[in-house]
């Protein structure tokens, strides 16, 4: 039995839904297991997935009885009664902040059924991680520290940022990867006072900070890491924020478990970059699972409360613009009592000496 749609199917039925059409590829991956693309139907009488003829063997051939999971190929569709699959229904769930207006005008001209708004009902169900889900992304954060570990030893002169995100890459794929859970930042000197750097043919210097944001993707589920270190030697004018922004992660750790306000405590961190004159230029953090970016969003806005086995960022930063930038980002899980760090490496001011290029 598919425990997932189960519990799916009964929350549907809770809210008067007599189906739901589910299309974010990352719901019918949490669904299913399943990567490839497609939508997943699910109707009175089966669980329906609609690939395409590209994908229709490798679909049949990861399902089981036990998934409870009918694949058609799209081709095929004149075969199946697929327009009647709705038949007799009067309201069926879709979601709204995935469908576009295009699909959902074809939808409803094809069902001719009430379609019902679920309100973000999967991601939020995503916010609580299973076991075997934590202990793929504490895979994926093993392999992201042993990335910074060998990158930070193994940097030589006159490398550009996407040469060394480029090694990055290529250590973690070597090291058990699917890939990168997203685009590697490697931000050298200035390009470090852009949260969201897009490494570039810049070489690295002696004096330089450099700026790491990186994450490795493990059997589908993500992981993030974010750490400063500086070439042959650390400036006086980096270590008031570096111990800024390394107090102000520990405060929000030392504050987070189940059942707090994200929000009160968000509010009392941006207090204090109030109070020093620093700007909150991004959230706190935000949760991680499939995505690299899930619920809960750290910030004051709103009412947000932590849950256990829900896996979080906390990534405080502050950026002087066309100067420098600091920011340092682990991987937490929240406990009852506590929140735990996933990712491991060092976070002490780090100085590192440039390998030459015969070495």
């Amino acid at each position: 039995m598919n425990v997932k749609i189960k519990w799916l199917r009964d929350q549907l039925l809770g809210m008067k839904l007599d189906g739901m059409i589910i299309t974010n590829p990352i719901n019918v991956q949490y669904l299913t297991g399943l990567s490839e693309e497609g939508i997943l139907i699910l109707a009175p009488k089966e669980n329906i997935f609609v690939t395409d003829s590209r994908y229709i063997e490798s679909v049949n051939k990861k399902l089981t009885i036990a998934d409870e999971i009918v694949a058609y190929d799209s081709r095929n569709l004149d075969k199946y009664d697929y327009e009647n699959i709705f038949l007799l229904c009067e309201n069926v769930g879709f979601e709204e902040n995935y469908v576009t207006y295009e699909t959902y005008k074809k939808y409803m001209q094809m069902y001719q059924v009430n379609f019902v708004e679920t309100e973000g009902l999967i991601e939020n169900q995503r916010i609580v991680k299973e076991n075997d889900e934590i202990e793929k992304i504490k895979k994926a954060c093993e392999i992201t520290d042993k990335a910074f570990e060998y990158i930070i030893r193994n940097i030589k002169e006159d490398m550009t940022e996407k040469e060394v995100a480029f090694e990055i890459q290529k250590f973690m794929i070597q090291n058990g990867a699917d890939g990168l859970a997203f685009d590697s930042i490697v931000a050298f000197g200035e390009n470090s006072s852009m949260p969201h750097a897009v490494p570039t043919d810049r070489k690295i210097k002696v004096g330089d900070i450099i700026q790491f944001d990186i994450g490795a993707k493990y059997n589908g589920y993500c992981s993030d890491l974010s750490r400063v270190v500086f070439v042959e030697e650390m400036k006086e004018e980096y270590k008031k924020v570096y111990d800024f922004v390394f107090d102000q992660q520990k405060k929000v750790a030392e504050m987070f478990k189940e059942g707090v306000n994200i929000k009160t405590i968000i509010k009392d961190r941006e207090t204090d970059y109030k109070l020093r004159n620093y700007d909150v230029m991004h959230a706190f953090g935000h949760g991680v699972g499939l995505e690299i970016h899930e619920i809960p969003s750290l910030h004051s806005r709103k009412d947000n409360i932590l849950k256990a086995n829900s896996i979080v960022t906390i990534e405080p930063g502050v950026y002087k613009q066309g100067k420098f930038g600091i920011r340092i980002e682990d991987t937490f899980q929240i406990n009852k009592n506590n929140c735990e760090s996933l990712t491991k490496c060092k976070k002490d001011y780090t100085v590192i000496k440039l390998l030459k290029n015969n070495q």
